[in-house]
């Protein structure tokens, strides 16, 4: 039964996937920002339109192993907790 307060045992795994997701989004936001797509007279609409393809990339990208990133936050995160536990690892 999950406590109140209580941190999820794969909280940091699940966090450091989230912030994978978010940088890869802003990195493809930024690779689709400088291709010419056409005009499709969309104005804000297509930026937006644009930005949500770039996230279903991103996270896309994450869920299929991402770039890296999230493996090494979560073990950078782990060790920083180990650390101030005082364990041994």
């Amino acid at each position: 039964m999950a406590q109140p307060g209580a941190i999820a045992p794969d909280a940091p795994a699940s966090a450091a996937k989230e912030f994978e997701a978010m940088f890869l989004t802003e990195m493809v936001n930024e690779m689709l920002s400088e291709v010419d797509l056409g005009d499709f007279g969309g104005g804000k609409a297509e930026e937006h339109w644009r930005y949500f393809l770039a996230e279903a990339f991103g996270k896309e990208l994450a869920e299929q192993g991402g770039a890296g990133i999230a493996r090494n936050l979560e073990q950078a995160m782990s060790a920083y907790g180990a650390a101030r536990r005082g364990d041994k690892t």
